[in-house]
Formats: structure tokens, C-alpha cells, sequence
């Protein structure tokens, strides 16, 4: 017999309160199929749309740094796959014009094949999940699923492949979502938060004959720590350890985008972001003296807005931190989502993203405001901490097979993401058993992707024609 709840026990109160089994959640996820059959999922009402890709492009530029909006066309243009990596709100304005479950998660809001990799834990073991929470916000699921879905189908002809390859990749993303979600809807919670997609897992996933590789990328992302990044990124320079100049990649800086002189600006940044670590981490975090800084251009989407990569020595040279401060922005889904889940600074939204849904971050992950004019939210995490993924080359039609096998392996990634943040028995309720939400899913992904390719040669008609700046090849 459930509880009376004694409402005068304000703390108690929520711990108190009847829960529904899990059964009734499963029946209230079917229930939706009446609200959005999983049909309805496939369609991409292109005649209802009402977003101009140019146009949102252009609106995102104005708020970027001008010198870096050519390198951002640039990047964008490299291919359709590239272009829908960047163009995360185009989609996300698209996605609004279709029906939605509205069962809530924290979703990614920037999903596809490239935004996962692995992960060193704080107990130094690899795992494999999400990589990237700029645009993470509160949202309906089926989002997260059909860009995830839409860029493995984009991703398969970016390898040479054909209709069928896009189509088998996406259905596979979507197939292995829904049964990884079903399986933690049967989870406890905790088992749930503490479940990992580890190194004897993903070996256990993948075939034979794949094993030699995805044991080499293992390999690969173990080496890549904090003194393979002193060996990579940094020279000498009168005895001391500096960061080398990568223009344009990599800048060394007086002065910030608004004027102010680095080391100030810093200043502020690293105030409020020691606030927002655990004691033992600032006391850890204290022992680092800071060397060098310099400005980097990351990702594709992100180019333009203001990033600083900070190196750190402890005991002495040889005991390096490299620490990324990155700018964040409103996510592209919190007009579509007002009201859900809101928290004013973006770099907390982001960490708190990450938090919840990566599994194992990063032990100095942490946010603050800027103070004066700027007002500028940011988020700190680790440049370098063995991390690894794998590499999408254009053509490669040997990889689509592995590209396949990776596909399901992101769907379980954001299966796990999805269920430590919503509710996983809702959405098994409304998938079911059956293939139609992936033939759904499958559908609208292949749409999506020819939406996309149209997307992209309205961009280079507009580049050639003089209309969007681009700068090629950086």
C-alpha cells in the first residue's frame, strides 16, 4: 500500500509520491501510437516547411566571430555528411513541423555518427558513448533517433554507398535503439545510471573479422593523453614547453573577440569555473600552474564561436593538462522546447547534459559566466583524455560494412543516454516489437538525407555566387 503524502513534507513529498509500474508505463507509451502512429514517424512534410537554410545560416553567423564564418561555409561544404554535421538547426526547425510523442528526455539536439567516440573514465577504463552536448536540451526522443538515423543513411552514400546501404544503416541505428531502450526499460534505475558500453562489450558486438580493428582503435585512443598531446601540440622554446601557432587552427592571442586582454578575460572564466568543481577537484586543479594559451578552431558547427585551448604544468614539464574553454550558446532546440527543463547559463545546461547522459565525464568538467560586457556563458572539459572514434573517408566503400555495425552500436550509445535521463518504458511502449517504427524511421532518414543534399547545393550555388563567404580546405 503506497504511502499517504503529508505535503507539509516538502523534501519528502516527491519520494513519497505513487509511482507508475511498469506496465502502466509501457501502456501509456502504447497509448501514443494513437496520438502519432509510428507511420506518421516516416513522413518528412517538406511542402510544410518553413525554415530557409540559407537564411538560418546566415542568422547563426551574425553572432559568430566574421573572420571565422568563410571557414565555417568552408567546412560545412566539404561534403553533404559535413553539412548536415553543421546544420543542426535547419533540422531541428524541420523536425517542428512534424508530430511529436513529447516524451521528454535529455536529448543530444545534435545527433549523428561522428558525435560518439570513447572515453577514458575516471578509472581509467575506455567506454564508448556521446562526445559532443553543445545543443543538449530537454526534448522529445524521436529527435535525438531521426538525425542519428538520418546521418548514418547521409554517412552511407558519403562512403560510396548506395540507396540500400542508406537505408540499411539507418534502419540498423533505429533497430538497435529500440532494443537496447526496451532492455533498460526492464532495469533498475541505478542499474541503468551505472551501466557502461565498455571495451568487452563492443568486442563482444562486433564480428570476427572486425575485432583486429576495433582492438587498434582501442590501442589508438589509450595513447592519446595528455603527453602524447605535449609531444603533438607543443616545441620548446628557451627550455620551457610552448603550444605551436597552427594557423588557423590554433592562435596565439593578446586580446579576446570583445577586446579584452586574454589573461583578464581568463581570469574571470577560471573564477567562476573553479566555483562550479567538487572541493577534492579545485584542490586537485590548484596544484596546475597555467603556460601557455591559444585560440582553436574546433568542429564544423561551432567554428566562429570563441574557443581557447589553456596548457598547464604540475610537477614539472613532463606532467601536463590541457584544458579546452568553449563558448556556449542557446541550444537550437530551446525555441522549439520553451519552458522544458530550462537553466539561464548555457554552460551549465551543457555539463549538466553531459552529466546525465554520458555516463563517465570528464572529472574537470565545469561552467561559468564571463563577467562585463560580453556576458558570455562557457564550458570547460579536458582537450586530451584517451579519447578515439572511428574515420568516415569519402569513397571508402570498404567501411561500409563496419559502418553498419557501427550504426547499431551508436543506437545502443543513445538507447543508454536516453534511458538515464527519460523514461525507457514509455518509449519501448510506443516502438513495440514489431519493425515498424525502424521502416518508419528508415523512411524519413532517407528522405531527410535527399533534403539534405538539396540543402548543400543551395549553399554551394550561394558560395559560388558570392552570397556566403567560404574559405575551402581548413
Amino acid at each position: 500500500m503506497d504511502p499517504v503524502v503529508d505535503e507539509t513534507l516538502v523534501h519528502l513529498a516527491p519520494f513519497l509520491a505513487p509511482r507508475a509500474s511498469l506496465a502502466e508505463r509501457m501502456a501509456a507509451g502504447k497509448a501514443l501510437r494513437e496520438k502519432v502512429p509510428r507511420k506518421q514517424q516516416g513522413i518528412w512534410p517538406a511542402e510544410r516547411r518553413t525554415t530557409d537554410p540559407l537564411a538560418f545560416l546566415i542568422s547563426q553567423n551574425a553572432v559568430r566571430n566574421q573572420a571565422l564564418v568563410p571557414v565555417r561555409m568552408g567546412r560545412m561544404l566539404a561534403s553533404p555528411f559535413a553539412f548536415l554535421r553543421g546544420s543542426a538547426g535547419i533540422m531541428a526547425g524541420d523536425l517542428a513541423s512534424s508530430p511529436r510523442t513529447d516524451t521528454i528526455v535529455v536529448a543530444c539536439g545534435d545527433m549523428h555518427v561522428s558525435n560518439f567516440g570513447l572515453f577514458g573514465t575516471a578509472e581509467r577504463n575506455l567506454v564508448f558513448a556521446i562526445n559532443d552536448f553543445d545543443e543538449v536540451y530537454h526534448a522529445t526522443w524521436e529527435w535525438d533517433v531521426k538525425r542519428l538515423a538520418t546521418s548514418a543513411a547521409v554517412a552511407a552514400r558519403h562512403l560510396g554507398g548506395d540507396a540500400a546501404h542508406a537505408r540499411e544503416a539507418a534502419e540498423a541505428t533505429t533497430r538497435s535503439y529500440v532494443r537496447h531502450i526496451r532492455r533498460y526499460s526492464g532495469m533498475g534505475y541505478l542499474q541503468v545510471w551505472y551501466d557502461r558500453i565498455d571495451e568487452a562489450t563492443i568486442l563482444g558486438l562486433v564480428p570476427a573479422n572486425l575485432r583486429k580493428a576495433a582492438a587498434g582503435i582501442f590501442s589508438k585512443a589509450r595513447a592519446r593523453g595528455h603527453l602524447r598531446t605535449l609531444e603533438r601540440l607543443t616545441e620548446e622554446i628557451d627550455g620551457s614547453k610552448r603550444l605551436i601557432e597552427q594557423r588557423p587552427i590554433l592562435i596565439r592571442e593578446t586580446h579576446s573577440t570583445d577586446g579584452a586582454p586574454i589573461m583578464e578575460t581568463l581570469d574571470q572564466m577560471l573564477g567562476s569555473y573553479i566555483a562550479s568543481l567538487s572541493e577534492e577537484r579545485r584542490i586537485l586543479l590548484s596544484r596546475y600552474r597555467i603556460v601557455d594559451v591559444v585560440r582553436k578552431i574546433v568542429g564544423v558547427g561551432s567554428v566562429g564561436t570563441s574557443c581557447w585551448v589553456i596548457m598547464l604544468t604540475g610537477q614539472d614539464q613532463s606532467d601536463p593538462l590541457f584544458l579546452q574553454v568553449k563558448e556556449a550558446l542557446p541550444s537550437v532546440l530551446a525555441s522549439h522546447f520553451k519552458g522544458v527543463g530550462q537553466i539561464e547559463n548555457q554552460g551549465h545546461r551543457i555539463v549538466l547534459g553531459q552529466r546525465m547522459i554520458q555516463g563517465s565525464p570528464d572529472i574537470f568538467l565545469g561552467w561559468g559566466p564571463t563577467k562585463g560586457s560580453s556576458g558570455r556563458n562557457f564550458y570547460v572539459r579536458q582537450l586530451a583524455d584517451m579519447k578515439g572514434g572511428i574515420d568516415l573517408i569519402e569513397g571508402n566503400r570498404t567501411g561500409l560494412d563496419r559502418l553498419i555495425k557501427y550504426c547499431g552500436l551508436c543506437g545502443y550509445a543513445l538507447a543508454l543516454a536516453h534511458a538515464k535521463s527519460g523514461q525507457a518504458a514509455i518509449i519501448t511502449g510506443y516502438a513495440g516489437t514489431s519493425d515498424a517504427l525502424p521502416d518508419a524511421i528508415g523512411q524519413f532518414a532517407m528522405a531527410y538525407a535527399a533534403q539534405n543534399e538539396q540543402d548543400y547545393e543551395l549553399l554551394e550555388n550561394a558560395v559560388k555566387t558570392g552570397r556566403v563567404p567560404a574559405v575551402l580546405g581548413q
